[in-house]
């Protein structure tokens, strides 16, 4: 079993798509210190599966790390596929966060925009600039 496996196991029992937790909960959770990098560079809580061994366990279980707060050591981790809510979740969900509802102008422009066939959108629109902007420095 590898160190952080007990943190997928805790992630992959909870019900809620967000779970907060303190770096301090991990560390009960996995039974020993989390590395000093940990608590200093908020790149240790990226979710780069091949960078890290700690990320493939959370990743793992469903979950993404989101909002790091290092200063307060703690953070929030995401299910990345949330489940699907029932009646009473949503109600709740309606309640606590009236404002989630989409506005009326999101998407008013969808379908104005075309782009004529043949036009690669990743070419440069002057390929010259280069020759024009830095000369003979080349």
């Amino acid at each position: 079993m590898g160190k952080y496996e007990p943190l997928t196991e805790h992630l992959r029992r909870q019900p809620k798509d967000y779970v907060e937790m303190t770096f301090k909960e991990i560390e009960d959770i996995i039974e020993e210190k989390l590395p000093p990098s940990a608590k200093v560079h908020r790149a240790w809580w990226s979710n780069n599966r091949e960078n890290k061994s700690m990320a493939s366990a959370w990743l793992a279980s469903g979950f993404r790390s989101a909002r790091v707060n290092m200063k307060a050591g703690k953070l929030t981790f995401r299910r990345d596929h949330p489940r699907e809510l029932d009646e009473a979740d949503k109600r709740s969900a309606e309640k606590r966060y009236p404002t989630l509802k989409r506005h009326s102008l999101i998407g008013w422009m969808k379908g104005t925009v075309t782009i004529a066939p043949g036009v690669d959108l990743t070419e440069p629109a002057d390929p010259e600039w280069g020759e024009r902007v830095w000369g003979d420095q080349k």
